[in-house]
């Protein structure tokens, strides 16, 4: 019995020192990117987009569509969702791999303008550092907005306008509901879900946004029937 219990003590040990030098070379990662590039150095440099676009220009149906099936609890928490990242775990645990990241729109900014898309558990918390960081120094409308001009859309498009005039030729605020929504879902794998790529799989995804809408109260099943049909 004393053997069993210095045995589950040292492993005990063992992954609390292999958890605590993770979070110590995540941190590491984060100041070293700061330093070298200031926060608001970066963004200043990112608004300097010729199609940089303004929160004020994007369809609030746009934004709603994001935060649903990207970041549904993003007015509540403050750089990361606790809840999203242990569901992320369990799930990673039972494929024995990296398959969930329960990354939040804060989170996914501080990998698009600083580190890489790797999946690594030391970019990840270096990624959470700098979702801190980013909260500490912006509001949500701001942050959200960032995010707007920093994802990747697919065929060159970095952001939501460059996307919209190259998908569908058209301003925002001439996009219809079911063209906001099919737009919504691309970045999340934008080789996958470009409609001039994939365009079934594109309306498979515009499907997944509309579902995760209607959950969380965004539209009714009445409204998501009328926007399916509208096309």
């Amino acid at each position: 019995m004393k053997t069993i219990k210095k045995i589950i003590l040292t492993i005990i040990l063992v992954s609390i020192s292999i958890g605590l030098l993770v979070v110590g070379n995540g941190y590491d990662m984060y100041k070293e990117a700061i330093e070298k590039v200031p926060l608001k150095e970066k963004i200043a440099v990112i608004k300097e987009k010729d199609e940089y676009t303004k929160i004020e220009e994007v369809p609030q149906i746009y934004q709603k569509a994001v935060i649903s099936v990207e970041d549904h609890r993003f007015y509540d928490h403050k750089g990361i969702d606790v809840i999203a990242i242990g569901r992320a775990a369990i799930n990673d645990i039972r494929a024995m791999s990296f398959v969930e990241g329960g990354s939040t729109i804060t989170q996914q900014i501080a990998k698009n303008i600083y580190f890489t898309q790797e999946k690594k558990f030391t970019r990840k918390i270096a990624e959470v550092f700098m979702a801190f960081e980013i909260e500490k120094n912006y509001d949500k409308d701001e942050i959200l907005e960032i995010y707007f001009n920093t994802s990747y859309y697919g065929d060159g498009y970095t952001t939501v306008k460059e996307a919209c005039k190259g998908y569908f030729n058209k301003n925002l605020n001439e996009m219809t509901e079911y063209e906001a929504i099919l737009l919504a879902g691309i970045p999340n794998a934008p080789s996958v879900y470009a409609p001039t790529k994939n365009p079934g799989l594109a309306r498979q995804r515009q499907k997944q946004v509309m579902e995760k809408m209607v959950k969380y109260g965004y539209l009714t099943e009445k409204e998501a029937e009328k926007i399916i049909n509208e096309k």
